[in-house]
């Protein structure tokens, strides 16, 4: 055996290493099965603080790993949603298409997004002169179904008009 692994480069004692599956393992993961079965909707973290409060010894990696082994996981929903106007019949026209735009403040763009933060969103709207490219940016933060976006408070908060 010597020569054989000398030959192969091989350390001696790899040869004969068997590993061996902790039994502490398998219970773990028949715990999980059951967990999981038990809530769909748990991920690993909530899994291993469940495991947790049971009496085990276990981190959020490990039961990851046992997750992944058994295609456990849960597929993380992302909290981002858009509209889906483009996908629909189209009730509008592009003005702009055959448009040639030569002067300022011909013709003028606009977006309004929304952030939302702890409680409450702030909107941003957007102003661009599409000859300039310069944009007018204001902000506001309140509910716009009960107040106007753009007032005379919003204007005076507006930033000069800025080059893209």
């Amino acid at each position: 055996m010597r020569d054989i692994s000398g030959i192969l480069g091989v350390n001696r004692g790899s040869f004969y290493y068997h590993r061996q599956e902790d039994p502490s393992e398998a219970v773990l993961r028949s715990e999980i099965e059951k967990l999981a079965g038990q809530y769909p909707r748990y991920g690993y973290r909530r899994i291993t603080q469940l495991l947790q409060r049971q009496g085990y010894t276990v981190g959020t990696r490990r039961v990851a790993r046992l997750m992944k082994e058994k295609n456990l996981l849960v597929s993380v929903k992302r909290a981002g949603q858009t509209t889906k106007s483009l996908q629909a019949d189209k009730p509008w026209s592009n003005r702009l298409e055959n448009l040639e735009v030569s002067h300022q403040d011909q013709v003028w763009v606009a977006d309004i997004t929304y952030i939302r933060l702890k409680g409450r969103f702030i909107y941003l709207c957007l102003l661009m002169d599409v000859f300039t490219r310069l944009i007018r940016v204001s902000w506001h933060i309140g509910s716009p179904a009960l107040e106007p976006l753009f007032d005379t408070q919003t204007a005076q908060r507006s930033i000069l008009p800025q080059r893209l």
